[in-house]
């Protein structure tokens, strides 16, 4: 089962790995339409009032322009290691014993506007370049990622935790999806925004434990044992209860 998470617009800097080499990443026949993406943002990243107005960034982010001119030869680092903020917080890649690790080094993907998707080892650079963005001269990432990111996907179960903008890059038919709902004064569930991320990440490393996964009762099997409260909705719908407060 693949378990695909969201980005996160933070990266860590630096790295010490080698200059991206887009042949060692996984699902290689999203390569092309990498090394389209990537001119593009590249091109758009040498005039920093263009980039600024692509990209959504302010002045302050500049140095963010600099990490999408040098995609070709800054250092990488993993994928799990470069991602930061609160859903990657919560699933604690380091800190994951050695048995979760292998299984999240086979088992999470995460969705990438730049490079459509990448494994838990992948090693890539810093860069900035958000899901909802259209790049001059290649239009929206939806357009392009969507003939190709969707097939390189299929082929087995699958757990999203990609917010909407991600999953529109690269629909799963059939996907596992999971609502994260938080109790009210009143006693109602409300969809939240707030938990939603570290608990995404808390469900994520549920999944890194493991031994079995191969569809929706396993996940829930995996949930409960660490101590999630997960509930099926309907037939590829969970819904994950937060605590309250």
């Amino acid at each position: 089962m693949f378990v695909l998470l969201p980005p996160s617009e933070t990266k860590a800097p630096g790295g010490q790995g080698a200059p991206l080499q887009l042949t060692r990443l996984s699902f290689p026949s999203l390569g092309s339409t990498r090394s389209r993406v990537i001119a593009a943002v590249q091109a758009a990243s040498t005039d920093a009032d263009l980039a600024r107005a692509v990209l959504r960034l302010s002045a302050r982010q500049d140095a963010e322009l600099a990490a999408n001119r040098a995609l070709w030869h800054a250092a990488t680092t993993p994928a799990l290691l470069r991602y930061t903020g609160v859903l990657y917080e919560a699933l604690g890649y380091p800190s994951l014993p050695a048995a979760d690790r292998r299984r999240a080094d086979e088992r999470l993907v995460v969705g990438s506007a730049l490079f459509g998707a990448v494994r838990a080892n992948d090693a890539i650079p810093a860069y900035r370049l958000s899901a909802g963005v259209r790049l001059p001269g290649l239009g929206s990432l939806r357009s392009v990622w969507r003939p190709v990111l969707t097939a390189a996907l299929a082929g087995g179960p699958v757990l999203d935790l990609r917010s909407s903008v991600y999953q529109a890059l690269g629909p799963v038919p059939d996907a596992i999806t999971v609502r994260v709902v938080s109790p009210r004064p009143d006693g109602r569930l409300a969809i939240v925004s707030h938990h939603n991320k570290a608990y995404k990440g808390r469900l994520a490393r549920a999944m890194c434990a493991a031994d079995r996964l191969d569809g929706i009762e396993d996940v829930i099997l995996a949930a409960k044992t660490a101590e999630l409260d997960v509930t099926r909705t309907g037939d590829n719908e969970l819904q994950l209860r937060t605590e309250a407060g």
